[in-house]
């Protein structure tokens, strides 16, 4: 039996359950679709989604691994079968670990690309299938201002994050055809559980020191760009880049 009788747009959001995701997943919802909260940690999906259906919103959990390739294609099977579509893909889910250049451990390096690269092309080709049936869709990957601007300790999350940003625009001029388009969005830092457990102090004086408008953003000011980028008022932008960073990539020499 379809799930989503409401003909309301479906939006899976991976990495929904927590920081940037959850905020994503509840703008998405407050926006009437209904929201998939995509997750490796099925619990706490559960939680994110049933609090969404507690405040009137139409969501549920998913249990996603964007590092395994069978888990994803499983997922987007339950998709079909449950929801027969899946008119929006915000690609979120991602890991990160900093360590030197010298000494970066080829173990992560895989693994980080593997999640940050590799599963948002599964998850977006799954996507699109999905969405071609329609003639519409919306794909927003979320990139990194790490992977516009080098950063210590970087080697693999800024590296992964700028193939994002290339693979981006590889399926926009792919899928624009079809109807559907792709963006991303690059955060600049922002204050979520994986922020405050990999920024030391003195990369956090780094960024009071480099972004113009002197403070990390919020999950929600990230949420509230992809959700611009997932409206049908976004119809004629495609292959781009959106950086949401206090201005941190347009700053160079920020005193007289």
């Amino acid at each position: 039996m379809n799930r989503n009788d409401s003909g309301a747009r479906v939006a899976l959001v991976t990495g929904g359950a927590m920081g940037i995701g959850a905020s994503i997943s509840a703008q998405l919802a407050a926006r009437g679709h209904t929201v998939l909260v995509a997750d490796i940690n099925l619990e706490a999906a559960s939680k994110t989604a049933d609090a969404l259906v507690a405040a009137g919103h139409r969501a549920a959990a998913l249990q996603m691994d964007l590092g395994s390739p069978e888990a994803i294609a499983q997922a987007f099977a339950h998709i079909e079968k449950d929801y027969g579509r899946c008119d929006v893909l915000v690609n979120n889910a991602g890991v990160a670990r900093t360590y030197s250049f010298l000494d970066y451990p080829l173990d992560n390096w895989l693994q980080t690309m593997n999640v940050n690269v590799t599963g948002v092309l599964l998850a977006g080709q799954h996507a699109a299938r999905l969405m071609v049936s329609k003639g519409w869709g919306r794909i927003v990957n979320i990139s990194s201002i790490s992977g516009i601007r080098a950063g210590a300790g970087r080697t693999a999350y800024g590296t992964s994050k700028a193939a994002v940003i290339g693979l981006t625009r590889q399926m926009a001029i792919e899928l624009a055809q079809y109807g559907i388009t792709v963006n991303s969005v690059a955060p600049g830092p922002v204050d979520t559980p994986m922020t405050q457990a990999m920024h030391s102090e003195q990369t956090r004086e780094s960024y009071y020191r480099l972004v113009p408008m002197r403070r990390y953003g919020t999950t929600d000011e990230i949420a509230s760009a992809v959700c611009y980028l997932a409206a049908e008022e976004s119809a004629y932008i495609t292959g781009h880049v959106i950086p949401v960073d206090g201005g941190f990539v347009a700053g160079g020499v920020l005193e007289i």
